[in-house]
Order: C-alpha cells, then sequence, then structure tokens
C-alpha cells in the first residue's frame, strides 16, 4: 500500500522565481527548516548582473547569504543550505558607502560636465 505524503502550507513554498523578484519580507528558512529572517533585498554583480546573494533581516540586525548558500528562492520562502546555528554566524552586509565610491568616478565626471554647462551658459 503506498502512503501518500499530503502537502500543507507549511511545505508548499511555491513555484521558483527569479532572485530579480523576490519580494521585500519573505520568509527565509535554514535547510534544518527553522526560520531565520525575511528577505530584504537581492544583489548581483555590477556588471554581469549573476546573482550575488541576498541581505535578510534578523532578529539579530541585517545580515548577507552568499549565492552558494542559497537553495531555493521561491514564491512564498527563500530555503538556504546552511542550518540555523550557521546563520546566526553570518557577517553583516557591506555598506552603502562601497558602491558609490565605486561609482565615484562617474559621479565626478558628471559634477565635471555639470560645471562646463554651467560656465558656457552664464558666457552666453
Amino acid at each position: 500500500m503506498a502512503s501518500w505524503r499530503t502537502v500543507t502550507d507549511d511545505d508548499d513554498d511555491g513555484q521558483a522565481i527569479s532572485y530579480k523578484v523576490v519580494a521585500r519580507g519573505t520568509p527565509v528558512r535554514s535547510a534544518d527548516g527553522v526560520e531565520v529572517g525575511t528577505v530584504r533585498r537581492a544583489l548581483e554583480t555590477g556588471r554581469e548582473h549573476i546573482f550575488d546573494g541576498i541581505v535578510i533581516d534578523t532578529k539579530a540586525g541585517k545580515r548577507f547569504v552568499d549565492a552558494p548558500e542559497v537553495a531555493r528562492i521561491a514564491e512564498r520562502r527563500v530555503t538556504l543550505t546552511i542550518s540555523a546555528a550557521e546563520a546566526a554566524e553570518l557577517p553583516p552586509p557591506l555598506g552603502g558607502m562601497r558602491q558609490r565610491v565605486d561609482q565615484a568616478t562617474t559621479v565626478r565626471r558628471a559634477k565635471r560636465f555639470g560645471r562646463s554647462m554651467r560656465e558656457r551658459w552664464d558666457r552666453r
């Protein structure tokens, strides 16, 4: 006789989705089934547009989960490949200042362009 496992709301995490459309506040569950937090945002590499990881909100603050540690992203849940104990030791994400520094040359060019346009306007 075959035994059937019934699917409950706890077991069903929905269809797999892209990291680009994962909703903020989606629950994040560890490999051992413990909810460790919620999704804050998904990150991608700058030039290649490849999934880099997710930032999650936990009771201890924001934590960064690297891409290899994310097993599945679904409509109703993100599942990790690490245990809850390992998730508690995750590092905080890098600040936004790093991104600003990476784009500093672009900002300088834009300011220079704006200054030169202003000078041309004043000279007319």
